[in-house]
């Protein structure tokens, strides 16, 4: 009874009210507009889908919710859905802050940065000193790292909304990082989580980062491949133009749209074509928006001579171009000659008041339902993608060549006892000729002298 004892102790906060003769004013503030979603209905409907988590669970992830909503400066936020792991399981909240106050979280990790690279620059001019004092100059290789690929700005691409994540109503959230690397070596590697969020993630290739950022790219690639909606809810604004921008991603951003009547539960599950995505494709570079790893700044063009001469041979580097926005869900690619989606009634035997259920068959656990003009998305799964073969891990790299034997790289054979002594033999006679030499010339400058 102990566990048992110490989870009602920390969740009997989320019931708590402060405060006593403010009951009324209270009761008036939460019926007002908040950013809490109505957990209690969206799980209603996907308990008809036979989804989703118990009444009791889902209250009390409403109830955590709040709690997240009244700690910080949430806009929007919504029940992502629940990743499974070993030893604890995460729940996961999508929000999205007020306008300016995720602007100033960021420039404080910004200065924080920025001073690690000043102490960085710092012990680098120390070195350079070192090198200037010492002897013999150790050459420089001519290697140089891959381009760091930049992550994209708030509110857009992978970063639309930020994501907490806590073991249990009660427990605090944690917020998410990633960047776009992190979301490359996800694709390439297949573990189970663990439920700590400092736990190593020790696979090859190595993954650069943590369990907080495994599980952040994770929810990435979910939310971007199996995140839908019913044909005509969303649109693009009419100010945006029609012409793509430079990236090749097209338009980025759409809103709801007014006039959108439903569409018939029948119709949503025959054709697929009635259900579009409405979240960015992440292209094979981490980003939902491409950009140039060559393309110098600023600072890198004043350069000397010497390595932009070395950057001649370098390739450049092919645009990756993705689907564009509210792309129907029939253009998927098939998996293997099976379907990417499953759609069905929640109960064949009274169809008019059934709603339309879509099942990822991609990703596991996906799942969203529509009826009228709601509709919602949930992932309860381990977070992997299925894969029709069995996982096999990536292969190390192929062994290096060996450096190319010459003349100048060859090591010379030891010479024999018989080369040795010939070999001083004929140091022994070249100095007796010498000798013989200089006695010549003295006894030559004697002779002058005398005469």
């Amino acid at each position: 009874m102990q566990p048992t004892y110490e989870m009602a102790e920390r969740q009997k906060a989320l019931f708590g009210r402060s405060g006593s003769g403010e009951g009324e004013q209270e009761m008036e503030e939460e019926t007002a507009e908040t950013a809490v979603p109505n957990i209690m209905e969206k799980a209603f409907y996907f308990e008809q889908a036979g989804v989703g988590l118990s009444s009791d669970e889902s209250f009390r992830v409403f109830m955590a919710l709040k709690q997240l909503v009244e700690q910080q400066p949430i806009h929007t936020c919504r029940f992502w859905g629940k990743i499974l792991g070993l030893s604890r399981s995460y729940l996961v909240a999508e929000v999205e802050f007020r306008e300016g106050e995720e602007e100033a979280e960021e420039e404080e990790v910004e200065e924080m940065t920025e001073g690690g690279e000043g102490m960085e620059a710092h012990g680098e001019e120390e070195g350079d000193e070192d090198e200037d004092k010492a002897t013999d100059v150790i050459p420089k290789p001519t290697w140089k790292p891959p381009p760091v690929i930049p992550k994209e700005d708030s509110r857009t691409g992978t970063n639309r909304y930020l994501y907490f994540v806590c073991n249990e109503p009660g427990r605090p959230w944690m917020r998410l990082p990633v960047t776009p690397i992190q979301i490359v070596q996800a694709r390439k590697i297949r573990k189970f989580f663990t439920g700590y969020l400092d736990a190593p993630v020790i696979s090859y290739p190595p993954f650069p980062g943590n369990e907080a950022n495994y599980l952040r790219a994770q929810i990435a690639r979910i939310s971007a491949a199996t995140h839908i909606s019913p044909l005509g809810f969303y649109q693009f604004g009419e100010e945006e133009g029609d012409e793509e921008e430079e990236g090749g991603a097209g338009r980025d951003s759409y809103e709801e749209n007014p006039d959108f009547e439903g569409i018939p539960v029948l119709e949503l599950v025959d054709s697929m074509a009635n259900w579009v995505h409405h979240t960015q494709h992440i292209l094979p570079q981490g980003r939902c928006t491409w950009v140039n790893p060559l393309q110098k700044t600023e600072e890198e063009e004043e350069l000397g001579e010497e390595e932009e001469k070395a950057d001649e041979g370098v390739e450049e580097v092919e645009q990756e171009v993705g689907p564009p926005l509210l792309t129907p869900l029939s253009e998927d690619a098939e998996i293997m000659h099976m379907a990417p989606w499953t759609a069905r009634l929640s109960c064949t035997l009274s169809p008019q008041y059934s709603v339309a259920v879509v099942r990822s068959n991609l990703w596991p656990g996906a799942y969203a339902y529509a009826s009228g003009k709601k509709f919602e998305n949930i992932y309860i799964g381990w977070g992997h993608k299925y894969s029709p073969e069995n996982f096999n891990p990536s292969l190390p790299a192929p062994i290096q060549h060996e450096y190319p034997s010459g003349p100048d790289t060859i090591e010379m054979s030891d010479p024999t006892v018989e080369e040795e002594q010939a070999l001083k033999a004929a140091q022994e006679q070249a100095l007796a000729a010498a000798e013989e030499e200089e006695e010549d010339e003295e006894e030559d400058e004697d002779e002058d002298q005398d005469d």
